[in-house]
């Protein structure tokens, strides 16, 4: 069964793509026709490159990986940073900063940076510095919370990357595939696809089009995330089952020991007994 239908696309304007002059025409094998001079978008293949993203993304769920979102564009802001966010993966709404996969151990440091200046506050060291340093150090954390607070909890490389617009976040694109980091992406008719390894044939211009596909990878990634809870909780259950059963086995022995010791101890009191009685006739 399909997670989206032909219709709940057509309603959302996801085949709407550009004007025939700005068209890519690496992108003809998902353009169903021109109307008034623009590119309609098959949506017939849009639902089947949907299905396909999404059943991806919910494996990469359901192995624990994180996956990071890329929208910088207005529509996509906000969309994106609220569906995301209620998964719990992270994302980027703001400018792109260069080499944030490339250079990730620096984007590491500068969160880290973050974390210490929110220590700084708690344990009081904030007392110590003048208002215009103080004010100086809250700037500093209004910027970096700005562009990298939504992948402050993203310790490692994402396994995949999810871009909404692929010709804006161009350089999201170039260094995910130098890192041979896969990337899902709503791609329009005037974009490149050769560098996208899921991709997705819609309108990456109209906010409603844009909320349907991430409902689909969203809910995609929440499955994936379900199941593995429910893997962990039967693992856990089957563990704790089986630990009794290897504790039986010692408490076994040492109740036969216990018993075979007590029965030798009879037999000697009953040896002893008759070999008393024996010397006092």
């Amino acid at each position: 069964m399909s997670r989206t239908d032909f219709n709940t696309l057509l309603e959302a304007g996801a085949h709407f793509g550009h004007l025939k002059r700005k068209w890519n025409p690496k992108m003809a094998p998902y353009i169903f026709m021109e109307k008034n001079g623009i590119h309609i978008i098959d949506l017939h293949k849009t639902v089947l490159k949907l299905d396909e993203a999404a059943a991806a993304i919910k494996q990469i769920a359901k192995s624990g990986r994180r996956v990071l979102f890329v929208a910088t564009k207005k529509q996509a802001k906000e969309i994106v940073a609220e569906k995301v966010a209620a998964v719990g993966m992270p994302y980027v709404t703001e400018r792109w900063a260069g080499g944030m996969l490339t250079n990730f151990p620096t984007i590491r440091k500068a969160v880290k940076k973050m974390a210490t200046i929110d220590k700084m506050a708690s344990d009081g060291t904030f007392d110590n510095f003048s208002k215009r340093e103080k004010l100086q150090i809250e700037r500093q954390r209004a910027k970096l919370e700005k562009n990298l607070g939504s992948i402050a909890d993203l310790t490692r490389l994402p396994a995949a990357l999810f871009v909404v617009d692929v010709q804006k976040e161009a350089n999201a694109v170039k260094e995910a595939k130098r890192l041979n980091i896969p990337v899902f992406a709503m791609v329009d008719t005037c974009c490149d696809p050769t560098n996208i390894d899921y991709v997705i044939p819609a309108n990456d211009d109209a906010s409603k089009s844009i909320a349907v596909i991430l409902d689909v990878m969203c809910a995609a990634i929440a499955e994936g995330s379900e199941e593995r809870r429910l893997e962990k909780e039967k693992e856990a259950q089957e563990a704790e089952a089986a630990a009794p059963k290897k504790e039986a086995k010692p408490r076994i022995k040492k109740a036969v020991k216990a018993t075979v010791d007590a029965e030798e101890e009879a037999v000697k009191e009953v040896v002893a007994a008759t070999e008393a009685a024996a010397d006092a006739e």
